[in-house]
């Protein structure tokens, strides 16, 4: 391929001789004197159990609270019910269900109850484990779910106020189980109060 009178062929010997395919790095051809860009990687990584008989004893009483939560959400239109369980660290245990509402907007995810819950009740305690569990009409709940973006910003909020990680156990009301050891990692390109002025 010819852009600005450079050669791009598919040749692995141009390739190799220039070092433009190195270490992710590729040529971008938009212009006469080619830019060239790095690729990155992002990778996480996280606990699965198959079953809650395999958890720790605490975490699998979380989740057990977070699945029972599911009952006590509203949620006529998505039928879509979702219960978190969250541990502070004196070892007292808050609870959320989303809440729905006909303006769809003004509806609460369970997460963010939960945070709401929590902060304002126990201001000056963190939240150290949080257990998320769902189920709905027609669905089957054997797999685990993660919160939505907007939770995610809102669980990382809460780890950079308290200065200390939430361990997330994600579950359905059975089959395989996720552990993440800290909300940020479902969000590493995160928003954060750093950014804003001071």
């Amino acid at each position: 391929m010819v852009q600005g009178g450079r050669d791009f062929s598919a040749s692995s010997n141009s390739h190799n001789q220039s070092g433009a395919f190195r270490k992710g790095r590729l040529p971008a051809l938009t212009c006469d004197n080619p830019i060239f860009m790095t690729i990155q990687d992002i990778r996480i990584s996280f606990e699965t159990y198959p079953s809650i008989e395999e958890l720790a004893p605490q975490d699998a009483e979380l989740l057990k609270l977070a699945r029972k939560a599911t009952s006590d959400a509203y949620a006529p239109y998505s039928r879509f019910r979702v219960g978190a369980a969250g541990r502070l660290p004196d070892g007292g245990v808050v609870t959320g269900s989303n809440q729905e509402n006909a303006s769809f907007p003004a509806g609460l995810c369970a997460e963010r109850v939960l945070l709401s819950a929590s902060a304002s009740f126990h201001p000056d305690l963190n939240i150290d484990t949080m257990a998320i569990s769902y189920e709905g009409d027609g669905i089957d709940s054997g797999h685990p779910l993660a919160p939505c973006g907007v939770c995610r910003q809102a669980l990382v909020e809460h780890e950079e106020r308290y200065g200390k990680p939430i361990r997330l156990i994600l579950a359905g009301m059975h089959g395989e189980i996720q552990i993440f050891s800290s909300a940020s990692i479902l969000l590493p390109m995160r928003f954060s109060g750093k950014e804003l002025p001071r």
